[in-house]
């Protein structure tokens, strides 16, 4: 079963205190789902098209347990108290 990769990149934070509501309660939800943190934070170097934006990484064992983490109510909870204080992407990538 190949490892799964939750990739969120941030295009815009308009919220800086709902995002920091969410942070509170998505850190424990994913956590508790089996996800653990590789990557968080801005890129020291961005080529060809890239952007200079916030970016998490986490993996999950597999593509179960990060959908599952996804759609738990404690993580739609935190997505809740995020509302519309960021533009995000979120993007579910199995390894290889």
């Amino acid at each position: 079963m190949a490892k799964t990769y939750w990739i969120g990149t941030y295009r815009a934070v308009t919220n800086p205190d709902k995002l920091a509501a969410y942070a509170q309660l998505a850190g424990p939800a994913i956590t508790a789902g089996g996800g653990k943190f590789t990557v968080r934070g801005t890129p020291a170097k961005t080529y060809e098209a890239g952007l200079n934006q916030r970016t998490v990484v986490i993996e999950f064992d597999s593509l179960a347990h990060a959908t599952a983490a996804h759609d738990s109510p404690a993580y739609q909870a935190a997505l809740e108290a995020l509302g519309d204080g960021a533009e995000r992407d979120i993007r579910l990538v199995e390894g290889v």
